[in-house]
């Protein structure tokens, strides 16, 4: 099978052994994979799966700033509904071709790219995230026993710092070392205590979709789907199935709120609607087989999804020239489509042509300038190609993605690197600070900021370099990272 194109491959020394899947940070590409490991995770391994019976169950989760950009459109309306601030929920994609989306501790929502892919419109994916809406704002995670809630804090916590490590270091080993924690006694209780509340959850979903006009039928569709797997053996049905737990009077309580609502057949908005589709013909694109993709997406479907599908698997398959003329067509009928432009500016620098890769990643982050990963990727290029006033364009670059990005371990290093080809070697530490706190390295990161300051003039840089010393002395760390 060939490696998939969205992964830049790592230099052979640091190939792991075993044929992991790594972050890949060498095109900051459209979809930058980690591979993580959690064990037996209360919310992540489903009872009865083969998952729930190993050692460890790999996660992927993936970063794609269109589809990022999706779900904040979809989400935020339905959060503020609820009187909940968008700004204080995470959301994180998992890379499963299994229907399933989850909240856990600290407002992190968790959507499987398989609700996406496997959903017939936007509507069943927004009935999900209404639903999911609901349980952040009843609070239902918040009733949880401490213990579990701690152990699920400890094991998303080992999750997202052990991808951290991988994007910092195209290394996959890093990943496992800290998801062998965790656990699965747990899960008994969580199901009881979910299943009561999950009413509650569908009632302040549909509340929220009507507030909005948006029709709840995508609720109805999917829990119609997932009701008929009730027969299947345990380890066949999908993830939401086993993690929210479903009956028959949950679907009749839909069907009855659609049959009142007047807005149970009101249109989705088409702009909305759109945008969908085009994120779920990318993954598929990106996620599935070229071959699978072609099949699903055949010549004759003319429509702009399935040729932006085509066009990556063209990509995947190595076929550059191929695939930069069926993007082109695309931005041709689009011209301000930022994530067009992005793709083309992936094709480009994958397939080895850096300069010309420049002016659609540039274009992107004009059409997109809130979007960090794109800011990132534009860095990226301009910082290949070297140039003194590139390298300066890069760092105003890295500052612009730093607005959404600030936690990513990526952006800290590309910052240390850009610094130090231009020399400032103070300004590198400062940012290979800020990577090591991020990755855990209290010792690195005391090191480093200790070093920066002495370099850096009076001023915020020194300021910063003087928190991150403090904040990396063991007194003022966890326990779990003196």
């Amino acid at each position: 099978m060939p490696r998939p194109s969205f992964l830049a491959r790592p230099p052979a020394s640091e190939t792991p052994a075993s044929a992991m899947v790594f972050a890949a940070m060498g095109a900051v590409p459209k979809l930058v994979v980690m591979l993580v490991f959690l064990a037996l995770l209360a919310l992540v391994a489903w009872p009865g799966s083969a998952s729930a019976q190993s050692a460890a169950s790999r996660i992927v989760t993936i970063r794609d700033a269109e589809t990022e950009h999706l779900v904040r459109r979809l989400v935020q309306p339905l959060l503020r509904t609820a009187g909940v601030d968008p700004g204080l929920v995470r959301t994180t994609l998992i890379q499963n071709r299994a229907i399933n989306a989850f909240v856990s501790t600290g407002n992190r929502l968790f959507i499987h790219t398989g609700l996406i892919q496997q959903s017939t419109g936007a509507l069943e994916l927004v009935g999900v995230l209404a639903h999911e809406t609901g349980h952040i704002a009843g609070g239902h995670l918040a009733r949880l026993p401490e213990e579990m809630r701690n152990a699920m804090l400890r094991s998303i916590g080992a999750m997202l710092l052990g991808g951290a490590a991988a994007a910092a270091s195209g290394q996959s080993g890093a990943l496992a070392a800290g998801m062998l924690g965790g656990q699965a006694s747990a899960m008994g209780e969580f199901y009881a205590f979910t299943r009561s509340q999950e009413q509650a959850a569908d009632q302040a979903g549909v509340n929220y979709l009507d507030r909005l006009g948006w029709s709840s039928r995508g609720l109805e569709r999917l829990l119609e789907r997932l009701l008929d797997q009730e027969l299947l053996a345990v380890g066949r049905q999908d993830p939401y199935f086993r993690t929210h737990p479903l009956s028959r009077d949950r679907l009749d309580f839909i069907r009855e709120h659609l049959a009142r609502s007047r807005f149970a057949e009101a249109p989705f908005p088409a702009d909305l609607e759109a945008a969908f589709a085009m994120v779920r013909a990318k993954l598929d694109g990106f996620i599935d087989s070229p071959l699978m993709t072609l099949r699903r997406y055949p010549e004759s479907d003319t429509g702009a999804p399935a040729r932006y599908a085509r066009a990556i698997a063209q990509f995947r398959s190595g076929r550059i020239a191929p695939a930069v003329a069926m993007v082109d067509a695309l931005i041709a009928e689009q011209p301000h489509n930022p994530w067009l432009h992005e793709l083309k500016g992936q094709i480009l620098f994958e397939g080895h042509r850096l300069a010309d890769s420049l002016a659609p990643y540039a274009t992107a982050a004009r059409l997109a300038p809130e979007e960090g990963l794109i800011r990132l990727s534009h860095a990226r290029v301009l910082m290949e190609l070297g140039q003194p006033a590139q390298l300066r364009q890069a760092l105003s670059e890295l500052d612009a993605a730093m607005r959404t990005e600030r936690e990513s371990a990526f952006l800290w290093r590309q910052m240390a690197v850009a610094h130090g080809r231009l020399g400032e070697m103070p300004m590198a530490d400062l940012a290979l600070a800020e990577e090591a706190m991020l990755l855990g390295d209290a010792l690195a990161a005391r090191t480093l900021a200790a070093r920066a300051e002495a370099a850096l003039p009076p001023g915020p840089m020194r300021l910063r370099a003087s928190d991150l010393r403090n904040a990396a002395q063991p007194e003022n760390l966890p326990p779990r990272r003196r």
